[in-house]
């Protein structure tokens, strides 16, 4: 990752390509498939991620889970309100899509912080852990409104991610935590015992599907301090991100310091561009990044061929346009530096399709 945020634009975007297809294959490979039917057969709970555009919070790496079983919902920041009227649509869609398979829904609301340096949590909230945790909170209380108080069928738990340990912290609803850093992969035995102490509204089944979640994350803590013990592991503190991603599906970009991304939820998406579209620049006069030029990606998936593609392809171009008028606005000299690409995701296949001009 050093090597490639140093490289000309166009081999880190080559690179880019690569990873895409890479991804792609991984996921639609026959060892994948059937890691998948097994584990839902196992565990039937559907999980959604609301979580930051941080490149570090791989929940799916973090808790050895495999890839395409937890649906990730990623903004800049990790802000939400589900009073956004895109972002309501598509979470009241998910979960009635779930609700007709007869499943329950586990929404984790996510959080990040640094144990080691502040200055390593979330800038979304200028680094301050106690902001990004109350904001986790109103997403809690917005998603009980809207699908019951009662957590019967579709249960929000906030859950911490400490980024130099990747471990979970989850928030119980009497305000104990289980911190999952003082959890060894020996004694994850109990943690059945522990969740129904911790989460006692929590419904049997759910308890159960969220248990391999935390024994991966245990065992995934271990070898992260095992990488840090033999110098293997490393922090990134500085901003060196050299694209904007504007859109969904870059579930292939979980890398640290990559990309910033903004989700296509808020009503008002110029300000979170406006502000990606800072720290680009300011990663170029630090000298963290070439100046030769950033990507501008927008990417949207579809579901089936004909009008859902068709439909996601100008969904793709207009979010493309409208990047680039916001940043020619608020930043011309950036703007000269900037080259835009526009993708469709086939969601089924996780096949990352480039659109002609």
């Amino acid at each position: 990752m050093d090597d490639i945020h140093k490289q000309p634009i166009q081999a880190r975007i080559d690179w880019l390509e690569a990873l895409a297809e890479r991804h792609g294959e991984m996921y639609r490979s026959p060892e994948a498939m059937l890691a998948r039917t097994r584990y839902q057969s196992c565990h039937p709970t559907a999980i959604a991620v609301l979580k930051c555009m941080d490149g570090r919070i791989n929940i799916p790496v973090a808790t050895e889970t495999p890839v395409g079983i937890l649906m990730p919902f990623r903004n800049l920041g990790g802000r939400f309100d589900l009073g956004w009227p895109h972002l309501g649509e598509v979470l009241t869609q998910y979960v009635m899509d779930r609700i007709r398979e007869g499943r329950q829904v586990l929404f984790l609301v996510t959080y990040h912080f640094s144990r080691g340096d502040p200055h390593r949590g979330c800038a979304g909230f200028d680094y301050d852990q106690q902001a990004a945790f109350e904001h986790t909170r109103a997403i809690h209380r917005q998603i009980a409104q809207i699908f019951g108080e009662t957590h019967g069928t579709v249960y929000p738990l906030i859950c911490g991610f400490e980024t130099d340990e990747d471990a979970l912290i989850v928030h119980g609803a009497n305000g104990q935590v289980l911190d999952m850093a003082t959890v060894t992969a020996e004694s994850t035995a109990t943690l059945a015992q522990h969740l129904s102490q911790l989460l006692p509204d929590m419904p049997l089944q759910l308890r159960e599907d969220l248990c391999p979640l935390l024994e991966g994350n245990a065992r995934h803590i271990a070898q992260v301090r095992e990488q840090a013990r033999l110098g293997e592991r490393l922090l990134d503190i500085e901003h060196r991100e050299w694209m904007i991603c504007l859109g969904r599906g870059f579930d292939f970009l979980h890398k640290p310091n990559l990309a910033l991304i903004v989700g296509p939820y808020s009503p008002d998406l110029s300000e979170p561009i406006a502000r990606a579209a800072g720290i680009i620049e300011n990663n170029m006069l630090a000298g963290r990044i070439p100046d030769d030029g950033f990507l501008l990606l927008s990417s949207v998936p579809y579901e089936s061929i004909g009008v859902d593609r068709a439909r996601a392809e100008m969904k793709s171009r207009f979010l493309a346009r409208f990047a680039h008028e916001v940043i020619t606005r608020v930043n011309p000299a950036l703007a000269s530096k900037m080259i835009s690409r526009t993708a469709v995701l086939d969601w089924h296949a996780r096949r990352l399709s480039w659109l002609t001009a």
